[in-house]
């Protein structure tokens, strides 16, 4: 449920316009899924191994640590606190307040509550923290609360998502868009646009739709991404030897499956091609759906007018339950750095639940400044390159880890070593060059990693300080 629920949030019913745009053709959007499906998949089942022989609280901070050193593993904490995780939380509360937004339009973006001297604070952002705040006070309430809220969310948004691709591919179809798209499955082309209007149409061809295909990815592997969590709360989970890797595998398939069945059905009801000024559904397709709400688009076509409610509804429920794992599960790295003396140290004690009380709080603050800063959005193409390196390093640690530790006790092993695994590297290497080339800001990525440099350094000085002082006190002479 961690893993399923987590992932899915509001990307599915979003991200595939703009890869549509970038790709151009109803076959190449289905590869860029397939694609990162695929890489998803192999890189779950290879985490498997670490997270069968190192079942602690930390997940991924710990097997870089393993792996590596105390640097690396830091700097990956660093960079989920700074961005990775909190941002993702911030977009996701904000996604599910813009949903609200279409129920009771007074908790719309525009509509300001502050707005003085260049601050401006909109009820859509209100709205956003209070999710924030209401799911990180369930959490600090213990593991089984936070468990409920999972099980009930995720149940009942897969259940909604398979029943709005049943109805599409069954019920919806539409012969004019089946027609438009079949008929040009395989012609790829860029449409550049600005401010959602089209500027210009390029044509894809040999390394320029590769270049494409890597950059309309940032969308899908950001939609994927977050199921390293449950790696996160190993220390919590009964058999974790056992039940980690089993969840890595059964979430990131029911998802990779659930997403290439999402745009098939958007597919079979919409034109892929369309117009930005389109008057109707059809003629702005599925690169200029509306604000992008390909999955409002969709259902408009088999709902008819009812269908921003029903997806308001749907992507509400998936967005609250999405961030639900995410706060659950990110806390427990922070945990892990502090008890590693690299984190404030408060930040390391269990409340009187049992969860890492203090760790929930300090995220939730400030995945909540995130939420008033607007700048998440703007992060996206660079976090994900952040994201490809550490998922990159972390599979490499699983070839250092075997000559390193060769008799540690493995459980489950990295299902096709070495040449999945190795399979994953060419390819998520290849897409961060690509997203560095096509995306010449996603340089920023490397200055937000960096900037933990100097920060680890610092809490190593303060904790030698702070042993020294320990050592020196009348107490313990």
């Amino acid at each position: 449920m961690i893993v399923v629920g987590s992932m899915i949030g509001s990307g599915i019913f979003i991200v595939s316009a703009d890869i549509a745009r970038t790709v151009g053709s109803p076959g190449y959007l289905l590869i860029v899924w397939l694609i990162t499906g695929i890489l998803t998949i192999i890189a779950a089942l290879s985490y498997g191994e670490l997270a069968g022989m190192m079942p602690h609280a930390g997940g991924q901070y710990i097997y870089l640590r393993e792996a590596y050193n105390p640097l690396i593993g830091f700097l990956y904490g660093w960079t989920l606190f700074l961005v990775i995780q909190t941002g993702t939380i911030a977009a996701v509360a904000v996604a599910f307040a813009k949903f609200t937004s279409v129920l009771i339009p007074w908790f719309s973006e525009t509509n300001m509550i502050i707005k003085s001297g260049g601050i401006s604070v909109s009820a859509a952002q209100i709205v956003a923290i209070i999710s924030i705040l209401i799911l990180t006070a369930v959490n600090v309430r213990g593991v089984r609360e936070g468990k409920w809220v999972q099980n009930f969310f995720t149940i009942t948004k897969t259940l909604a998502l398979f029943g709005l691709i049943l109805l599409g591919i069954f019920i919806g179809k539409n012969t004019e868009a089946i027609a438009a798209n079949f008929s040009a499955f395989w012609d790829a082309s860029w449409t550049h646009s600005v401010d959602g209007q089209s500027v210009s149409i390029e044509s894809l061809v040999g390394m320029g739709l590769i270049a494409a295909i890597g950059a309309a990815m940032v969308g899908s592997l950001f939609s994927s991404d977050a199921w390293n969590n449950i790696t996160f709360t190993a220390g919590e989970v009964i058999n974790p030897k056992k039940t980690i890797p089993l969840s890595l595998a059964l979430g990131t398939g029911i998802v990779t499956l659930l997403y290439l069945a999402a745009n098939i059905s958007y597919l079979l009801v919409l034109p892929l091609k369309g117009t930005p000024d389109g008057a109707t559904v059809m003629e702005r397709g599925i690169q200029f759906a509306a604000s992008d709400r390909v999955g409002v688009a969709a259902a408009t076509m088999i709902f008819g007018e009812t269908a921003a409610i029903i997806m308001a509804i749907l992507i509400m429920v998936s967005t609250f339950g999405c961030n639900n794992g995410l706060i659950l599960a990110g806390a427990r790295v922070y945990y892990a750095m502090s008890r590693d003396n690299l984190f404030f140290k408060k930040i390391g004690l269990l409340n009187k639940n049992s969860v890492p009380g203090i760790a929930l709080i300090v995220q939730g603050v400030w995945a909540s400044v995130l939420c008033l800063s607007g700048t998440y959005g703007e992060l996206l193409d660079y976090v994900m390159f952040a994201v490809l390196i550490f998922y990159i390093l972390t599979i490499i640690g699983i070839f250092i880890l075997r000559k390193k530790k060769p008799d540690t006790v493995r459980p489950y092993r990295a299902f096709g070593y070495p040449i999945l695994p190795l399979l994953y590297l060419i390819g998520a290497a290849a897409i961060a060059v690509d997203i560095l080339i096509v995306k010449s800001h996603a340089w920023y990525g490397f200055i937000i990693v960096l900037t933990g440099v100097p920060v680890y350094f610092f809490w190593r000085h303060i904790s030698r300080r702070s042993e020294s002082n320990e050592n020196q006190s009348p107490e313990s002479l």
